[in-house]
């Protein structure tokens, strides 16, 4: 299990980027635009810069939902590799049975 900090931080990240991702993405918008000025873009990147900077979403990272785990992660279930085998070997998952060859 990973530590409760960690974990917190991860849920402390994920709440700011979806709280600043639409002016994250206008500001974005006015600085990649060729079209405006130069001024007007460069207000832009400083605004930009001063948000904070767990409001980024390159700054999340994936971890598993039950242990809080961020290595050897599987995106399409949100759990780690060891969870993964045990709610598989308990039946837990639909469709997903041990091999054996």
């Amino acid at each position: 299990m990973a530590k409760k900090s960690m974990v917190n931080r991860e849920v402390k990240r994920a709440k700011l980027v979806k709280q600043h991702a639409s002016k994250r993405a206008a500001l974005k918008a006015v600085i990649n635009d060729q079209a405006k000025p130069v001024e007007e873009r460069f207000k832009a990147s400083i605004k930009l810069a001063e948000l904070p900077r767990n409001s980024s979403a390159v700054r999340l990272h994936n971890r598993c939902q039950l242990t809080g785990r961020p290595h050897a992660f599987y995106r399409k279930l949100k759990l780690s590799r060891i969870m993964l085998r045990d709610l598989a070997s308990f039946g837990q998952i639909p469709g997903m049975v041990k091999s054996s060859w």
